[in-house]
């Protein structure tokens, strides 16, 4: 593909989908305990075998109640829990999540006293060893480290260039380069947007031909 033809792909795909989960859940990310909790939760949600667009939406209901916070999720009542991630129509797995939910809010309390910021300092430069750390949190495996990896990066820059498994073989589905550097340098400045878009892409067939024909 030429440089003419991939930069056209990716104006394509940021037009569609350039948007982090983090934005749709209306997260406004910063280095700052009570947004790095957010996307915690919104990773963990996401880990489920549920919809993306589900995902979000409970996570919209959780912090419209009021648990934007470890204390507050750690003070909440499981069926406080599960009648939020109802309202978001996370049904499925609305009491195992409402379970983990409390467990992540105590987690974040006991081992980081309340602040995720003490994850990257344990872990810093090395985003394997964050990756670790959050698959500690019950309910976040690979795929949910990824996801809160693949959103943070905009503020922990030391995670930078992170395009997961699914983000780059989307790339690689778009005939642009799947490797995290290249792909950063397509990314104006915004490796986190560029990841997100490409996963959408990865989970929309629509999405992924849309691109494709522009």
């Amino acid at each position: 593909m030429s440089t003419t033809d991939t930069d056209a792909t990716v104006a394509a795909l940021m037009a569609r989908a350039g948007r982090t989960y983090a934005e749709d859940a209306g997260i406004a990310l910063k280095d700052t305990p009570s947004p790095l909790f957010e996307l915690l939760v919104l990773s963990l949600l996401l880990s489920t075998r549920i919809s993306a667009d589900i995902a979000v939406a409970a996570a919209r209901e959780l912090f419209a109640a009021g648990y934007r916070t470890p204390e507050k999720m750690a003070r909440a009542s499981w069926q406080s829990l599960v009648d939020a991630l109802g309202r978001g129509h996370y049904k499925r797995y609305d009491e195992s999540t409402a379970t983990r939910l409390g467990e992540a809010g105590r987690k974040v309390l006991d081992d980081y006293h309340g602040d995720l910021r003490e994850l990257a300092a344990k872990a810093e430069p090395d985003s394997d060893a964050a990756a670790k750390l959050l698959q500690e949190f019950t309910g976040i495996g690979p795929v949910g480290a990824d996801i809160f990896l693949r959103e943070v990066q905009s503020v922990w820059d030391w995670v930078a260039p992170h395009f997961d498994e699914r983000a780059r073989a989307a790339a690689k589905d778009l005939g642009l380069p799947d490797d995290p550097g290249r792909l950063a340098d397509l990314a104006d400045g915004k490796p986190e947007v560029l990841a997100a878009a490409l996963v959408r892409a990865s989970l929309d067939k629509d999405l992924l031909g849309e691109v494709r024909s522009a």
